[in-house]
C-alpha cells in the first residue's frame, strides 16, 4: 500500500467496497478521488482497516463522500463482471508530472476488455521512445481499475509488473474478468 496521502488530510474521505476477492478502499479528498486498494490483500472488512490504520492514522474518523461511494460502487459492479466506465470520476491527479497525468488520460480511455502495449501509449501521449517512462507512470498509479494499468501490457503481449498487491497474478485475474483471451502462459492474444 502507498502512503500517498499526506497534504490536505483535513478533507479525506473514504469509502470501502467488497468482492468476491476481498475488500477493498477508495480514498478521497476536495479534488477528487486519490487512491484506489484493489481487494487483493484483505479477506475481511476488518482486517483492511487494520491495514489502513496503520498507514492512515485518521482512518477511524473518516466518513465517506459523493466521489468515494460513487466509485466504491462503481468497483463492486466491476468486480461482479460488468463494464463499467469510470472515465467520469474526479480524480486528483495534482501531485503527478504533466507527463505521468498525459499517461494517465490515454490508460484511463483504454476500453474495458482492451489493451495497449507501454509502446502505443507512449505514441499516444507523442513521446514514442518512452515505453520506460510509460513503465514508471504505471507503477505509481494510485488509482488503479480506474485508470487502468493492467490493460497496459509488453510489446509482446507479455505480462509485465503490476505494482498491486498480487503483482501480475491480480493483472492476469484483472484482464481474464473483462474477458481478455489470454494464451496458457499468460500472454495476450491479438487479433
Amino acid at each position: 500500500m502507498r502512503k500517498q496521502m499526506q497534504r490536505g488530510e483535513a478533507d479525506r474521505f473514504i469509502s470501502l467496497f467488497e468482492s468476491s476477492s476481498g475488500w477493498g478502499a477508495v480514498i478521497s479528498g476536495g479534488a477528487g478521488i486519490r487512491e484506489v486498494l484493489l481487494p487483493f490483500g484483505w479477506k475481511t472488512r476488518e482486517e483492511l482497516l487494520a491495514s489502513l490504520a496503520a498507514t492512515f492514522p485518521w482512518v477511524g474518523d473518516a466518513r465517506s463522500d459523493a466521489a468515494s461511494d460513487e466509485a466504491a460502487a462503481r468497483l463492486t459492479r466491476y468486480f461482479r463482471g460488468e463494464a463499467v466506465d469510470f472515465m467520469d470520476l474526479p480524480l486528483d491527479l495534482s501531485p503527478f508530472t504533466s507527463f505521468q497525468a498525459a499517461v494517465y488520460r490515454v490508460v484511463a480511455a483504454i476500453p474495458y476488455g482492451k489493451v495497449m502495449t507501454y509502446r502505443e501509449v507512449a505514441v499516444a501521449v507523442g513521446k514514442a521512445g518512452a515505453a520506460r517512462g510509460i513503465g514508471g507512470a504505471m507503477a505509481r498509479n494510485p488509482v488503479p481499475v480506474l485508470i487502468p494499468c493492467h490493460r497496459v501490457v509488453g510489446s509482446s503481449g507479455s505480462m509485465t509488473g503490476y505494482s498491486a498487491p498480487g503483482g501480475i497474478t491480480s493483472k492476469l485475474w484483472l484482464l481474464r474478468l473483462e474477458g481478455v483471451h489470454l494464451t496458457p502462459r499468460g500472454r495476450i492474444e491479438r487479433t
